[in-house]
């Protein structure tokens, strides 16, 4: 193995005592032995803490960091990307599970793919206890050669408009997962070299999608057509235990960075009108020719338009019965053999 690992993984934290010691352990067992994990504690003020420093004593790919304060979830996520040495990045969360081939994957896509950013692979959600709760096939274009193409897709992909079937007139109505699952991008392998060109994580509203966005316009990306990354849904994640109004706009972003609570400098419309604005930028800073560029800024006015109709079009949530593939829902516990670190567990 050379000195400097080909990968860095990239672990933020906070209280995460009670699902991080899985998520080390699947990241520890993988297939793909060249990589690095940075775990930045930020402030935890439960056994985060002691738990981390007893795998960083166990294994010397593992970098430990105690932050002296809580920075706030997007400035720890940009931290473990600075601290990062390797060629390819990954963010991993605390209380997620990763197959053990799904960084060799990654990897390898990469490599074989010169033109590809990002590499991942389909993802499935699972509860407190590991069940897959949802899998279904990565739904966007990220893959085109098209950098408006792959914009395109990005920003409609999730929740666009279809015809009903079930109406005469066939009306428009909105597509939506219920539940966690969406496409989760951000926690794909990236070259280095293209994160550290564009801007870092945010503390507006849904900052993390513009991270992906921006990505996407620089290269195409890469998905594995298999459940290897499972993100975990349950009642303790930060957004849910941020205070009485956990579920606002504001509560989120003050989960994003705490200074985000002054009401006074940090109005809700600065909150939104940043996002907005996150793509613009997005567009502006990317490596696109000028034709490219204009089709993008016309993807998005649609996209805006379209956003400021969603109130008067008739939305319909996919069940989470009917999101489940077959083959989980009759094989529900399969994410165990797929997890180093699982064997043996009830």
């Amino acid at each position: 193995m050379s000195t400097v690992p080909r990968l860095s993984v990239g672990l933020p934290v906070y209280n995460g005592e009670k699902y991080i010691a899985e998520s080390i352990e699947s990241l520890l067992g993988q297939t793909y032995k060249n990589f690095e994990l940075i775990i930045s504690d930020n402030a935890s003020t439960d056994n985060t803490a002691d738990i981390c420093r007893r795998y960083a004593d166990q294994d010397s790919r593992i970098r430990y960091v105690r932050q002296p304060r809580n920075l706030g979830l997007s400035s720890n996520h940009n931290f473990v990307a600075e601290k990062s040495r390797g060629e390819f990045f990954k963010w991993a969360a605390a209380d997620d599970l990763y197959g053990r081939d799904l960084l060799q994957s990654c990897v390898d896509a990469l490599d074989q793919h010169p033109d590809v950013v990002l590499a991942h692979s389909w993802t499935a959600a699972i509860d407190s206890a590991g069940k897959v709760t949802q899998a279904y096939k990565y739904p966007l274009a990220t893959d085109s050669s098209s950098a408006p193409e792959r914009f395109r897709s990005f920003m409609f992909g999730s929740s666009g408009l279809f015809d009903d079937p079930g109406s005469a007139d066939h009306r428009l109505i909105r597509l939506d997962n219920e539940g966690i699952l969406r496409a989760c991008d951000e926690y794909g392998v990236i070259r280095t070299k293209v994160l550290r060109q564009i801007a870092p994580h945010g503390s507006y509203h849904h900052q993390d999608r513009i991270v992906v966005c921006e990505l996407l316009l620089h290269g195409p990306f890469h998905e594995t057509p298999d459940w290897l990354y499972f993100r975990r849904d349950h009642d303790d994640r930060v957004y849910r235990s941020s205070g009485p109004n956990k579920s606002s706009l504001r509560a989120r972003c003050e989960v994003l960075d705490p200074r985000r609570a002054d009401r006074l400098r940090h109005p809700t419309a600065r909150l939104v009108a940043e996002y907005f604005w996150g793509y613009v930028r997005a567009i502006r800073r990317a490596p696109l020719s000028s034709a490219d560029r204009r089709e993008c800024y016309r993807h998005l006015a649609q996209w805006m338009a379209d956003r400021a109709a969603s109130s008067v079009i008739p939305r319909h949530l996919e069940p989470l019965d009917q999101q489940l593939s077959a083959v989980h829902q009759n094989h529900a516990a399969s994410v165990r053999p797929e997890i180093s670190g699982r064997e043996g567990r009830p």
